[in-house]
């Protein structure tokens, strides 16, 4: 159903998409615009400078994003001219943050239909603002998670907290780009008013925001990469050490258990000590050895509590 809102200096008219023929025949300057509504279910913004002695600002913009599933996001589409605002898909419903009737009074507030405009793509953005808040909780745990917990899991969790910035950048970068097309079509009293400077500070401050917790989980990538090859290192020293440490007995015992006829040692008295003597002796002198060396590094030492090498 088509809902007009007349401010006190503007209009705004909410639409549907099966409501647009309604709209076709009414405002010949749309037509072009009506026509990409019904197809167009990705972001775009285009400015077309002077139509009619009118400046107009139009496209498709996504403000929700499901950060598990592709298909599940909201668009709304809108254009825009100095007196009038037409958006289609957008309800108060789509707004977090502010009450229906908060809204409606500071929308009366604004001088002309792009300071409206400008007033919801701000709390838009508080919105996710409010979302960013919910990251950085799950950031600070995922942080001492690596410290506490440093395992594969804690991986996931990271790929998984980078992969939902990602979504949270998806959805500002579009509206970054609206707010330089606002400020290309230069809309009188609107570059230099105190909602347009208003809603770029947010803009920035969420731009800042996501720029800084990108640097944080690029650098728990870095942490974790780092103690995967510290890991991965150990787990080969050790293994090399063993395996030369072991060498005599593996040595020693294959050569003992030959089974041919005349062997000296099978005859001594002693052999048996011997052997025993001569294996443990060789692998002491093989461990004394790597040791001198400072091969066998901290291998036997333990890990602390608390460790991220644990």
């Amino acid at each position: 159903m088509e809902r007009n809102i007349n401010f006190d200096q503007w209009k705004w008219v909410q639409l549907n998409k099966h409501e647009l023929n309604a709209v076709w025949d009414k405002e010949t300057l749309l037509s072009s615009w009506l026509m990409n509504v019904r197809k167009n279910n990705n972001n775009c913004v285009k400015v077309h400078g002077m139509i009619d002695g009118e400046r107009v600002v139009n496209g498709s913009l996504i403000y929700r994003q499901n950060v598990d599933e592709e298909e599940d996001h909201r668009i709304f589409h809108f254009y825009v001219t100095c007196n009038t605002l037409f958006t289609v898909d957008l309800e108060f419903t789509s707004f977090k943050e502010l009450s229906p009737e908060v809204m409606l009074r500071q929308l009366n507030k604004a001088e002309n239909a792009v300071d409206g405009f400008l007033f919801l793509l701000g709390e838009l953005v508080n919105d996710l603002l409010g979302e960013i808040d919910q990251f950085e909780e799950s950031l600070y745990k995922l942080m001492w998670g690596v410290k506490k917990r440093n395992e594969m899991r804690i991986l996931e969790h990271v790929f998984h907290q980078r992969h939902e910035l990602l979504v949270c950048k998806n959805l500002l970068i579009p509206i970054q780009e609206l707010k330089m097309a606002i400020d290309e079509t230069n809309f009188p009293a609107v570059n230099n008013g105190e909602i347009f400077i208003r809603t770029c500070k947010r803009i920035d401050r969420a731009n800042v925001l996501l720029r800084e917790y990108e640097e944080e989980l690029d650098s728990i990538i870095h942490l974790e990469e780092v103690i995967s090859s510290h890991r991965g290192n150990e787990i080969m020293k050790t293994l090399t050490v063993l395996t030369i440490i072991f060498t005599p007995i593996m040595a020693l015992g294959a050569l003992w258990g030959m089974n041919f006829k005349h062997m000296p040692e099978l005859d001594w008295k002693y052999g048996y000590l011997v052997s025993i003597i001569s294996i443990v002796a060789s692998t002491a002198l093989l461990y004394g050895y790597l040791k001198t060396k400072g091969w066998t590094g901290d291998l036997l030492k333990g890990k602390k509590k608390g460790s991220f090498f644990h």
